[in-house]
C-alpha cells in the first residue's frame, strides 16, 4: 500500500504569491512544471482567467476580478500537473547560418568545438517556455543542458534583428533590432513578429523548434508587398495642429497576449479615458487621445462632438476666423468651455488644451471615436513593444467613426482630486518578494516622499529617494509582472511599473500598487512626490491561501 501512495502522489504547485489584488503567482519546482501548468491552463482556462504569464520557475496568472483572482489562487493549489503531450504536429523549423560573433566564446565555454556547438544546437528539439523582452522572442529551452551558457557580462546596446543566441539554458531568436546580452552564434531570415499574418508570432509557448544550419539567411514569412498609401483626408475628424509633448491613441488597451510578449497597454488613467466616453455618448472602451501636461491643438473637420476629462485645465475654442489672423478684435472671439462637458466644436473651430493646473494627462473624446485600424484587438499605442498607432504629428487627420451607444450626450460631470503639489498617497498590498527586504525596508518604502523623476514614461515611473536594501543576494528568474508592480533594480530606487510595462521582469517587487489607485498614480506629474501606504487588510481580504513560507511584516 505505501509503495501504491509514493507512486500515484501528483505534483502541485510548490506555493502560490498574490501580486497585487488581480494576479497570483504560482511557484513551481522547476520548468517541466511550469510548461505543465501552463499547458493546463491554455487547455481549461480557470474561471476568471484573463492572462497567464509563464517564466523560469513560476507561472503568473490574472484575474478579471480580485474575487475570481482569490479563488484562481486556491484552485492552483489544488490542481495536480499533468505532463503535457507531445506530437509531431507545430514543429517549427528556423533555418540559421552559424557564424555569430560569440559562437567561437560559445565553444569554449562549453568545451565544445565550433562545429560541436552547431551540432548541439541544430541536433535537438527546443520548446518554448514562455515569451518575454519583446513581442515575439520566446524562451526556448532545449532536450539537454549541452548549450548552457552565462549571458555576457556586458551587454550589447544593439543586437542585430535575426540574432539566433544562447542564454543560461535558453537558445532565442532577437525579432527586432534591440539591446541584448545573450551569446550571438547565428542569424536567420525568419520573422519572428509579423503583425501581418493572422498568428503575429511565429513561435507560441509549447510549440517545438529546430534549428537548421544552412549557408545563406533567406527571408521567409515576408509581408505581401502594398501599393504606398495615398493621402486620405477625412469628410469628419480632427486634424492635428500641436500634438504638445506627447498625444497617443488609446482605448482601454488588449489583454490576453502576454505569452506573446505584449503587454495590455490602453489608457494611464482608465477612469478619465471613460469618463469622456460617456459624456460623449460612446462605449467605455472607445478610442480617444491621451495628451500630457497641455499643449494639445486640434481642428474640426466637420461638426463635432468633444469631451476632455482628467487633469483640470482650461480648454480654450477659436472660431475659424481668428485661426489664421490671432487677431481678437476679428469677428467671433475665443471662447473656454469645461471640463468633463460635452460641447460642440464646428466644423474648422480650434481646440487647444492648457498646462494642467493640477495632475498630468487629459483624454480627449470625440463622439464616435478615432477611427485608426486595431492590433490585436485593440487601437491603443504601446510605447514599449511599438505596437499600435504612433504618437501623434502635426499636420495628422483623424477620422471619425460610429462607437457609439447612446443617442444622446452625457450631462457634465463632476471629477475627483487630482495630485497637486502636495505628494499624493498611493495604497499598495506586499509583493511576491517583499520577503527580500528586512522591515527596515519596508518601512523605508512607506514612511519617505519618492520623487518621480524626468526619466519617467508610460513604461513605468522611476523614483528617486533613499534606496532600499534587499537582504539577499542573487538574481531572481525572470517572472511575470504587472501594472502597479514596484521592482527594486540593484541600486535600490523603485519603478513603478505602468501599461506598458514588459510582461517579465527580473528585479524583485515589494509591493503592488492597489488596482484602483493607477489611476491616480498616472496623474502625478514629473518632479511629482509619492508616498506609499501598505494596507494589509487589503491582502486578507483577497488571499485566503497560504501565500509563501515565509510571513511579512507590515
Amino acid at each position: 500500500m505505501e509503495t501504491v501512495m509514493q507512486t500515484t502522489t501528483a505534483k502541485r504547485v510548490r506555493s502560490v504569491r498574490p501580486v497585487g489584488t488581480r494576479a497570483v503567482l504560482a511557484e513551481l519546482d522547476g520548468l517541466q512544471d511550469v510548461l505543465a501548468l501552463q499547458d493546463m491552463l491554455y487547455k481549461s482556462p480557470l474561471p476568471g482567467q484573463v492572462d497567464v504569464l509563464a517564466a523560469a520557475e513560476t507561472v503568473m496568472v490574472v484575474g478579471e476580478s480580485a474575487a475570481a483572482t482569490r479563488a484562481i489562487g486556491a484552485r492552483l493549489l489544488e490542481l495536480e500537473l499533468t505532463t503535457p503531450e507531445v506530437t509531431d504536429s507545430g514543429l517549427v523549423v528556423i533555418d540559421t547560418v552559424y557564424d555569430g560573433d560569440d559562437l567561437a566564446d560559445v565553444a569554449e565555454l562549453t568545451g565544445l568545438s565550433v562545429d560541436g556547438v552547431v551540432a548541439a544546437h541544430t541536433g535537438q528539439i527546443w520548446t518554448v517556455a514562455f515569451a518575454g523582452f519583446a513581442p515575439g522572442f520566446g524562451y526556448m529551452v532545449g532536450e539537454n543542458e549541452a548549450l548552457t551558457v552565462p549571458r555576457r557580462s556586458s551587454p550589447r546596446t544593439a543586437v542585430p534583428a535575426g540574432s539566433v543566441a544562447l542564454g543560461g539554458q535558453y537558445s532565442a531568436v532577437y525579432p527586432r533590432r534591440s539591446p541584448g546580452g545573450w551569446q550571438l552564434i547565428g542569424r536567420t531570415g525568419a520573422r519572428m513578429w509579423d503583425l501581418d499574418r493572422a498568428q503575429p508570432a511565429l513561435v507560441r509557448p509549447g510549440d517545438r523548434v529546430q534549428y537548421r544550419a544552412v549557408r545563406d539567411v533567406v527571408t521567409t514569412g515576408a509581408s505581401v508587398a502594398r501599393e504606398p498609401e495615398t493621402e486620405h483626408h477625412p469628410e469628419s475628424g480632427v486634424r492635428i495642429l500641436n500634438p504638445g509633448a506627447q498625444s497617443l491613441i488609446q482605448d482601454l488597451g488588449r489583454r490576453g497576449f502576454g505569452p506573446l510578449g505584449v503587454s495590455a497597454a490602453g489608457a494611464l488613467d482608465r477612469a478619465s479615458l471613460r469618463r469622456a466616453n460617456r459624456l460623449v455618448g460612446n462605449g467605455s472602451s472607445v478610442a480617444a487621445i491621451e495628451t500630457v501636461n497641455g499643449g494639445l491643438t486640434v481642428e474640426a473637420i466637420g461638426d463635432q462632438v468633444i469631451a476632455v476629462a482628467g487633469a483640470p485645465t482650461t480648454l480654450t475654442v477659436q472660431p475659424p476666423s481668428l485661426v489664421e489672423s490671432d487677431d481678437d478684435s476679428a469677428p467671433g472671439a475665443p471662447r473656454t468651455v469645461p471640463m468633463a462637458t460635452a460641447f460642440a466644436l464646428l466644423d474648422g473651430e480650434v481646440l487647444t488644451l492648457g498646462a494642467p493646473e493640477s495632475g498630468f494627462r487629459n483624454y480627449v473624446a470625440i463622439r464616435g471615436g478615432v477611427d485608426v485600424p486595431e492590433v490585436l484587438g485593440s487601437r491603443s499605442a504601446d510605447t514599449m513593444s511599438g505596437i499600435g498607432p504612433a504618437p501623434l504629428a502635426v499636420g495628422q487627420e483623424l477620422p471619425i467613426g460610429e462607437a457609439t451607444v447612446s443617442t444622446a450626450v452625457g450631462s457634465p460631470e463632476l471629477q475627483p482630486d487630482f495630485p497637486g503639489a502636495g505628494v499624493t498617497v498611493l495604497d499598495v498590498v506586499p509583493g511576491p518578494r517583499a520577503d527580500w527586504f528586512d522591515q527596515e525596508a519596508l518601512d523605508s518604502l512607506c514612511s519617505q516622499e519618492w520623487l518621480v523623476t524626468p526619466q519617467s514614461n508610460r513604461v513605468g515611473m522611476r523614483l528617486d529617494g533613499a534606496p532600499l536594501q534587499r537582504t539577499r543576494e542573487g538574481e531572481l528568474p525572470s517572472e511575470g509582472t504587472m501594472a502597479g508592480a514596484l521592482q527594486i533594480p540593484p541600486a535600490g530606487l523603485p519603478v513603478l511599473f505602468l501599461a506598458d510595462h514588459p510582461i517579465t521582469g527580473g528585479y524583485p517587487v515589494i509591493g503592488v500598487v492597489c488596482d484602483e489607485h493607477l489611476d491616480r498614480a498616472a496623474q502625478v506629474p514629473l518632479g511629482g512626490r509619492i508616498r506609499f501606504r501598505f494596507v494589509p487588510d487589503s491582502l486578507d481580504a483577497t488571499t485566503p491561501f497560504t501565500t509563501t513560507p515565509e510571513e511579512v511584516s507590515i
